[in-house]
């Protein structure tokens, strides 16, 4: 059984809840999907668990924007800064160089989209999902960066979507990851103290943190 762990962003209490339900229901190995130490309390520490497991990674926007924060929103440079001094030069460097797709049978694994980090898929249809799927072969298609767990179909293909498993954005704050059994699609969410997390991530990263808090307090992108 293979979970898919997507969208962590150094939220470490939250990843530990995650693999600690993934291993009581027998997971084996993991597909790791980008966005790992932006933009929480424990950048460093969130890897270095990851790094432990049994698992295929491929990079996010999260990673691409800690090596060249001049390519992300100016609102979240000041937590980016922070994140990249607490994770050090070597492991920014090395986590950048991952692969951006991973195509494994007729699953093919990215981030965003096959296009983009940034760019991805929403829960309902679109106009924009031809584009995004131009040239895919794949049967399946597993993404993140939207922290809304979802499955559907577009243009003859499965897409698939387990959510953040450190700051999902549908107004549910339990932690959201999926795994494969036998082709089929599971869809998970496990509690934990996403309060403390926030007030983690204020402590940590000061008023550069305060959107990121306010996000797993609400789990919305937009929070109030």
């Amino acid at each position: 059984m293979l979970a898919l762990i997507y969208d962590v962003h150094g939220n470490l209490p939250a990843l530990e809840a995650v693999l600690a339900d993934a291993e009581e229901a027998g997971v084996e190995r993991y597909l790791l999907g980008g966005d790992y130490a932006l933009f929480g309390a424990w950048p460093r520490e969130t890897v270095t668990r990851l790094r432990e497991l049994d698992a295929d990674w491929i990079r996010g926007n999260g990673e691409r924007w800690t090596a060249t924060p001049e390519d992300a929103p100016e609102q979240v440079r000041p937590a980016i800064a922070t994140c990249r001094d607490l994770l050090g030069e070597t492991l920014v460097a090395e986590l950048t160089e991952l692969p951006e797709t991973l195509p494994r049978g007729d699953t093919l694994y990215c981030h965003g989209s096959p296009r983009s980090d940034v760019e991805s898929f929403l829960p309902e249809p679109y106009e924009g999902d031809a584009e995004l799927l131009r040239g895919v072969e794949a049967k399946r298609l597993v993404f993140g960066h939207t922290h809304l767990p979802f499955t559907r179909r577009a243009e003859g293909i499965e897409l698939v979507n387990p959510g953040s498993v450190g700051m999902p954005f549908d107004g549910d704050t339990r932690a959201a990851y999926g795994f494969v059994r036998d082709r089929t699609i599971d869809h998970r969410r496990v509690a934990y103290d996403h309060a403390a997390s926030a007030a983690a991530v204020r402590e940590t990263l000061g008023e550069g943190g305060d959107l990121v808090a306010r996000r797993i307090e609400q789990a919305r992108f937009d929070p109030e």
